[in-house]
């Protein structure tokens, strides 16, 4: 089988993201309910230094610390970049500056944006003061944005106990990543093959093995492969573990099998659900074969065949 042309490798459009879900420590649960408050506190360090944003340990000593300050909503730009277009969920829909800020009374900086016309109107050293959010929540976004202020640096920091009313105890921080996927010139072919219900790896031209998926190379001897060999449809179960946590947006009813599976002619397993048999007869060894639905690019699991099993020898070295 001829390699993939270049001009035909697949690309995607890929987003990975989960809700990061984490309790807060007496000093994070004050700095963020304070935040609601409209109030900004940092935290004393060992050696008399204010942080803010503040941490529960003592970045030298490495000893707890809770000796809460309040410090100002004012302060000073220490340095800054300016992002020339807004993306989706950043703080400004407009153009703005990301800035490490050092609020009057701290001694560390808060990277937050400032709200500018321009980056000729940005410079290192000019004074910001800190616009709320109308609607506060207890998260850094209640901080809409640093703007432009006119002022001098007075403020002291003061002595705060940290207590508020209906404290905020955890937070959920959704995480998401955007980016184009591309799969390569190997498993462009691969997927591109599934396409027309065929399985292809790729063989190493030093050690003779067949990849499935196949990478472009062999892990093995470090050297490039490109003679596409088509395996399967039957296989063998090499190891699996039972599922019983259904997953999110998944019909597919637990207890459930999924598996290695070494496809007839591969040197490598690749992983597949395991139908057609109750998954407590689910073994090493058992031979399956794909079965595949309707308009589907990938096989919908893998079923008994009837075979014998296969001998533990002829598949110990893919478990």
């Amino acid at each position: 089988m001829s390699p993939t042309p270049a001009a035909h490798i697949l690309t995607a459009p890929l987003i990975v993201e989960f809700p990061f879900t984490r309790s807060l420590g007496p000093v994070q649960s004050a700095f963020l309910t304070g935040l609601r408050e409209r109030t900004v506190l940092g935290v004393k360090a060992a050696d008399g230094t204010v942080l803010v944003p503040p941490v529960e340990y003592d970045p030298v000593t490495a000893e707890e610390i809770r000796d809460l300050v309040e410090v100002a909503d004012t302060g000073t730009v220490t340095t800054w970049a300016w992002n020339p277009a807004s993306r989706r969920d950043q703080p400004l829909a407009e153009p703005f500056a990301w800035v490490l800020v050092r609020l009057d009374g701290a001694d560390t900086s808060l990277l937050h944006v400032l709200d500018a016309p321009g980056p000729e109107a940005v410079r290192t050293g000019m004074r910001v003061r800190i616009r709320w959010a109308g609607e506060r929540t207890g998260a850094i976004t209640d901080i809409a944005c640093f703007e432009p202020y006119d002022s001098e640096p007075t403020t002291q920091p003061t002595t705060h106990s940290g207590e508020f009313a209906d404290a905020v105890t955890g937070i959920v921080a959704p995480a998401r990543l955007d980016y184009t996927y591309s799969p390569g010139r190997a498993q462009t072919a691969y997927i591109n093959a599934l396409a027309g219900r065929r399985t292809v790896g790729e063989r190493c031209p030093q050690c003779r093995k067949v990849y499935v998926p196949p990478r472009g190379a062999c892990p093995t001897c470090g050297v490039a492969t490109d003679e596409q060999v088509e395996v399967g449809p039957r296989g063998t179960v090499t190891t699996y573990c039972i599922v019983n946590i259904k997953a999110k947006n998944l019909d597919i009813e637990v207890p459930y099998v999924y598996a290695h599976i070494a496809l007839d002619g591969a040197d490598l397993a690749l992983h597949g659900r395991i139908g057609g048999i109750p998954y407590d007869q689910v073994r090493m060894g058992l031979r399956v074969e794909s079965v595949w639905t309707d308009g589907s690019r990938h096989p919908d699991h893998y079923r008994p065949t009837g075979e014998p099993d296969a001998d533990y020898d002829a598949y110990k070295e893919l478990l």
